[in-house]
């Protein structure tokens, strides 16, 4: 059972377009939490964070009582202390418990995600790129996700995001792997969650163009060869014409 809370708060920011003149837009500020359980020991997982138009600023990890912002110039700029974001955990592990209480304790449908695995950049091989793991519309946020490289784990350089609510209410998830496209490395990216029996899986592997075969090299060179060989047989049968006519048009005269 989980308890979902949030406070939006829609912001109108002043846009100039080119030669059109001043305009409003929209925006939105987020404060995003969440806290749940399942039955049992030890079981309980909480997320609290601030969103700008579905983007995320930043979260607090709640073990270390740590502001991560999502990207460090953010924290350059403002500042958010991480005591606020366990209060209101606090305060929402109170309100699941009583709700539970005063409850059925019925089980809530789950929803499986969508899994989608792709590259950040057109790919070449030996150039540095990042593969992306998107799992989409799931409940509840509870999430595991785990890369292969040709069948072995692969944790290194690893960057899970946090859980990004949707409009209807269900979640999103990526997960970041820095790679090094090389020809013949296959893969991927697996995807647990408690709506499905099994781990959801996608495979990715380079699609770059097969080196010519040896014997497609030979071909070629025989071709070239042959085209090269015509054309010089082309150009001393144009140069002896061209010889004769010359010599015709120098003899003399009948007197």
């Amino acid at each position: 059972m989980a308890v979902l809370s949030g406070a939006a708060v829609p912001l109108l920011l002043l846009g100039v377009l080119g030669g059109v003149g001043a305009v409003l837009k929209p925006h939105v500020l987020l404060q995003a939490e969440f806290y749940q359980r399942s039955e049992g020991p030890d079981k309980a997982w909480a997320q609290f964070g601030f969103h700008f138009d579905a983007d995320e600023l930043f979260h607090v990890e709640l073990d270390a009582a740590q502001t991560v912002w999502r990207l460090p110039e953010f924290g350059r700029f403002a500042s958010f202390e991480a005591q606020g974001a366990l209060q209101n955990m606090a305060v929402g592990k109170q309100n699941l418990e009583v709700m539970i209480s005063n409850s059925n304790r019925s089980q809530q449908d789950f929803v499986t995600p969508e899994l989608a695995l792709f590259p950040a950049e057109a790919v070449s091989l030996e150039e540095p790129n990042v593969l992306i793991c998107y799992a989409d519309k799931f409940w509840p946020p509870v999430a595991t996700m785990e890369w292969r490289r040709n069948g072995a784990v692969v944790s290194e350089g690893v960057y899970d995001s946090v859980y990004y609510g949707r409009p209807d209410l269900l979640f999103r998830k990526f997960s970041y792997l820095p790679f090094v496209p090389q020809r013949g490395d296959v893969y991927s990216c697996a995807v647990r969650h408690w709506g499905a029996e099994g781990p959801i899986q996608r495979m990715w592997e380079p699609e770059v163009p097969e080196p010519p075969s040896e014997s497609s090299a030979t071909l070629w060179c025989a071709v070239g060869l042959a085209v090269g060989i015509a054309g010089i047989a082309a150009g001393t049968a144009l140069i002896l014409r061209a010889v004769r006519r010359n010599a015709a048009n120098r003899q003399p005269g009948l007197l």
